[in-house]
């Protein structure tokens, strides 16, 4: 009997670093490397808001470094690339507010690492990796894709091929899919959303033709592209003069951050958090786990979830869905696979810290480039673990 096969079509979205909810996770992330740069032991727990022309930093920071947190907000913006208040945010003149006091000392100390054994984590966080082998990277094809879009926006604008594109800027990328058995398979690219802040100087025509020849071809195999790929190039004109104008708040990106919408994600952003907060490293480690899986060809698939808790040494909970591909790949269940995790991982928060090597001011180009994809060369939990089972 033939394998049941049916197609689905499922969107993913990318941001710009110009978007403003990117903008204020960038902010966040420049100031925790700014600390760990000079102190690894800081203790960071910070967040970032942003309206027309204005920016608030607020939260909690211990740290020995002496931080200059304007002189940096400052410069993240000009990198960014707002420096013109048309275009909602000028780095030279935007307003500054900095609400940020030492973290409580309790929960300070509890993150703080005695042994690999005894240290814990001052955070609840329940957090999710995943993987699927439809791509090299093990990561979702439509994800893939909307972040490569994004990735050559940014490129074409700091580069000026494209002299009228501005900072801000989201994408929409819909794929046709297959599910056959426990296997999912991507066959097209169905559809494109572009919109983007650009100088409204230009036509529509110069815009379709620019995005298309320097953006959607670069970014998107021809293999995944055919003449019944729909394209919508800022569909709403006032996006030419808008961006930054609408209100931005760290932490709110979490789908495009994680897996476009493929996977669960935990209830807490990434950013503004050191690596002692597991909401962030407790992530980077489930996609490590979940990656290795696949690399190893144990399952085409599979989500794993983490659970800790406040001074707890260990994960309270440890969770595997190979959504049945694990038996059919390599002959191994759920259970199977999951000893196989608690073999090979050791999911201590300092262990984890250690193994991945997070005490690195990385956090900033995590953001930037993407917390799970392959662009982000200092992402150790990208480089799938050699598993002995």
């Amino acid at each position: 009997m033939a394998a049941e096969c049916s197609l689905f079509l499922f969107t993913s979205e990318a941001v710009c670093e110009g978007h403003p909810d990117k903008v204020c996770d960038l902010l966040s992330d420049a100031l925790v490397d700014a600390c760990v740069s000079a102190d690894e032991d800081s203790r960071i727990a910070c967040a970032c808001c942003t309206k027309a022309g204005m920016i608030m930093v607020l939260g909690e920071i211990t740290t020995s470094a002496t931080i200059n947190y304007e002189a940096i907000i400052r410069d993240t913006l000009h990198e960014i690339g707002y420096d013109d208040p048309a275009k909602g945010l000028d780095y030279k003149s935007v307003n500054i507010i900095i609400a940020v006091e030492e973290r409580s000392p309790a929960i300070a100390r509890e993150a703080d690492v005695i042994t690999l054994e005894q240290a814990t984590t001052s955070s609840r966080a329940v957090v999710f990796g995943y993987a699927s082998d439809e791509t090299e990277d093990a990561l979702p094809l439509s994800h893939l894709l909307a972040a490569s879009l994004v990735m050559r926006l940014t490129e074409a604008r700091k580069a000026r091929t494209l002299e009228w594109l501005q900072p801000y800027g989201t994408v929409l990328v819909t794929c046709e899919y297959s599910l056959t058995m426990t296997r999912i398979i991507p066959h097209r690219v169905h559809t494109v959303v572009i919109s983007i802040q650009y100088c409204n100087a230009i036509s529509s025509e110069q815009l379709r033709e620019g995005l298309m020849d320097q953006i959607v071809r670069r970014a998107i195999p021809e293999k995944y592209r055919d003449d019944d790929t729909i394209y919508h190039f800022s569909p709403l004109d006032h996006l030419a003069t808008s961006g930054q104008h609408v209100t931005g708040v760290t932490g709110r990106k979490l789908s495009t951050d994680t897996y476009g919408g493929w996977a669960p994600h935990s209830g807490g952003g990434f950013s503004g958090k050191d690596a002692a907060n597991m909401e962030r490293s407790g992530a980077y480690a489930a996609r490590w786990v979940a990656k290795s899986l696949v690399h190893a060809k144990l399952c085409h698939r599979v989500l794993i979830q983490l659970a800790f808790a406040p001074g707890v040494a260990y994960p309270i909970s440890l969770h595997l869905n190979s959504f049945g591909s694990g038996v059919c790949v390599s002959g191994k269940s759920d259970s199977e696979l999951l000893e196989i995790v608690r073999s090979n991982f050791d999911l201590h928060p300092s262990s984890i810290i250690r193994d991945l090597q997070l005490l690195r001011p990385i956090m900033f180009d995590a953001t930037r480039l993407g917390h799970f994809t392959p662009a982000l060369q200092a992402a150790t939990w990208e480089v799938s673990k050699a598993l002995a089972y």
